[in-house]
């Protein structure tokens, strides 16, 4: 045992000298052998890939859902009314004779949005969104949008930033003025060399005024079209009032859609499927209003509210639920357990890899002790104490299974880049990751190492001596 000029022993450093002379001779005895330790470390090598690509589809999963939350603006209910689809079927003349009875429901209407706000005393505030497909027109330009129509709550609610100039103010609300918003596509189509605040552009039959312009939000049409997300960049939103005074009013039929309706009994089926599906939906659209956003004050309300306004507009449409309510942040709270859960499972799939490399490990030392029976009995007869042998052996084993835990960090981060750039699959290599990768092939080394270890410690001296 080292002691200094005055005695004293001193253990640390009699430590880190067994731990150096222990990890120079398992490089050395690595070295010798590097074929079969690259071999033994490749169990460990997939499994820690499996587990930095399983990790990081995780990560990526859990940061796109929160940027999915945010999009859909926190402890929000959606309303959303139920467009009845017109089929052609061949009439039953038994059953003509019995008339079925029909009750009569208003639809989906803006005083819906404005009840709920006033009797649920839980929403914070509610906003009205109605849809008109049209063209939008300026300097001989012509390109087909969405006019959209909201509340002056709607941005907040949204989380929609305006960029440049301010939302619609009480009187250009209360009035219906021709003033619209416009998405930063609007404006890079419609105003390329000027600034748009204080122009004009014709939508439909009307020409409005723009008085802002809304932050640039990019979101792929896949999770517009899952979540209900509008893609706020080609849109021009007006108030609520404005769309129903200048343009239309499903609520209100008149004379001109009546004659239209009628022109269009004659229209063959083969005809109307070929038609635009969007516009024949909503021309079939008889609601009011397309959507009321309703925000929760509190996460815990949104549950209850959901239900009342569920209950409440039953009442109100006489019992017929031409309509539905849904929270999406419930929904992709579901959607992340469920990726939570596939994670679990990809996690133990992993893990099997990783047992297997264990596995490995203990079979080529306990082999490896084998082979070198001789040079245990030398080093302990020049004073090797058991726990040097343990100590040599099981840094070994922990030597190559670190090794293959490096390597598997590098081929899980390439594996996790593959996945995002070819499947198009958002994936995050984290710290974490890396650290708890690197932590389990160390641990994986250290347990499937401890027994040939302990067994060749155990070897007596003169047997191993004698061994031929």
């Amino acid at each position: 045992m080292p002691t200094d000029r005055e005695g004293i022993v001193l253990p640390r450093g009699e430590a880190l000298g067994h731990i150096a002379f222990a990890m120079r001779t398992a490089i050395e005895a690595v070295g010798q052998n590097t074929l079969r330790a690259s071999l033994t470390s490749l169990g460990i090598l997939f499994g820690v890939a499996s587990v930095i690509a399983m990790l990081a589809i995780g990560r990526g999963a859990e940061q796109e859902i929160l940027e999915q939350m945010r999009l859909l603006g926190s402890n929000n209910v959606i309303v959303a009314p139920i467009v009845v689809q017109k089929e052609a079927q061949l009439k039953d003349n038994s059953s003509a004779s019995k008339p079925s009875k029909k009750t009569f429901t208003p639809g989906l209407t803006y005083a819906d949005a404005q009840a709920l706000q006033d009797v649920i005393p839980q929403v914070e505030a509610t906003s009205a969104e109605v849809v008109l497909n049209t063209m939008l027109t300026r300097e001989g330009r012509t390109r087909s949008g969405k006019l959209v129509g909201v509340d002056t709550s709607y941005f907040r609610l949204m989380n929609l930033a305006i960029a440049e100039g301010q939302q619609f103010s009480a009187d250009q609300f209360r009035q219906g003025r021709a003033v619209a918003l416009i998405g930063q596509g609007v404006r890079t189509r419609f105003f390329t060399t000027e600034d748009p605040i204080g122009k004009t552009i014709k939508v439909g039959y009307n020409w409005l005024t723009v008085i802002g312009v809304l932050e640039d939000r990019p979101i792929d049409a896949e999770n517009a079209q899952r979540l209900g997300i509008r893609d706020a960049n080609m849109d021009v939103y007006v108030p609520v009032p404005t769309l129903l005074l200048r343009y239309r009013n499903r609520a209100m039929v008149t004379q001109k859609e009546v004659a239209a309706a009628a022109r269009s009994e004659y229209v063959s089926i083969d005809q109307q499927a070929q038609a635009d599906p969007e516009k024949e939906a909503e021309k079939r659209n008889m609601n009011q209003l397309d959507r009321i956003i309703i925000k929760v004050s509190e996460a815990r309300y949104v549950a209850s509210v959901a239900d009342i306004t569920q209950r409440m507009l039953a009442r109100r449409h006489n019992t017929v639920i031409d309509f539905e309510v849904s929270v999406p942040e419930l929904l992709l709270k579901q959607e992340q357990r469920t990726r939570t859960i596939f994670n679990i499972v990809l996690g133990a799939i992993a893990s099997i890899s990783l047992i297997v490399g264990g596995i490995g490990i203990m079979n080529i030392m306990l082999a490896s002790i084998l082979e070198r029976i001789r040079e245990i009995g030398v080093r302990r007869a020049v004073g090797a104490t058991r726990r040097d042998i343990l100590m040599q052996f099981l840094t070994e084993a922990v030597l190559i299974s670190v090794a293959g835990g490096v390597a598997g960090i590098l081929v899980g981060g390439g594996l996790s880049y593959g996945i995002e750039h070819f499947a198009g699959i958002k994936t995050i290599v984290s710290v974490i990751s890396i650290v708890v990768a690197f932590g389990v092939s160390f641990a994986v080394g250290l347990c499937f190492g401890i027994v040939p270890a302990y067994r060749a410690a155990l070897k007596d001296p003169v047997e191993c001596l004698r061994y031929e």
